[in-house]
């Protein structure tokens, strides 16, 4: 199984976010601190926003920030809202054309199924919290973009 961009940008904005305890953000300063594009980042957040994951401010002073706290967001919840879908097969997809002459007593599907329902609720056994400890360090390596606009680091 493989994550789409849209997932893997969705949690490195919740990181990002989430690192900095409350405040918000803007695009520029996230695709500065990990380096992508800022166009992919547009519509990462505006998918998070209308998911209910994060609020928007329009103007001068907007951004964006979560809508709650990192230890209420579950990884597994997040990938399901971000993922188009977890066909991991051609025949776990809705839209297989091709039948299967096996299907009626293939035991695959059912395990690949099951497989992947086991991995999202091992994710959803932790939280965005889990993944921004320890924030010095998140902000160290996310860079003086970050630090500038961190809560943790402000002067």
């Amino acid at each position: 199984m493989r994550l789409t961009k849209q997932t893997d940008y969705s949690l490195r904005v919740l990181i990002y976010l989430g690192a900095l305890d409350g405040g918000s953000a803007t695009i520029d300063q996230v695709a500065e601190a990990y380096t992508i594009s800022r166009n992919h980042l547009m519509k990462v957040v505006h998918n998070l926003a209308t998911k209910g994951i994060l609020e928007t401010q329009r103007g001068r002073k907007g951004g964006f920030r979560l809508a709650r706290a990192p230890r209420e967001l579950r990884l597994g919840e997040i990938i399901r809202l971000t993922e188009p879908d977890f066909a991991i097969a051609e025949c776990l997809g809705e839209s297989n054309k091709t039948p299967c002459p096996i299907d009626g007593s293939c035991r695959l599907k059912g395990l690949l199924s099951k497989a992947t329902e086991e991995w999202l609720k091992t994710l959803n056994r932790h939280t965005l919290a889990d993944l921004i400890e320890p924030r010095n360090r998140l902000v160290e390596l996310l860079g003086a973009n970050y630090a500038r606009t961190s809560p943790i680091h402000a002067d």
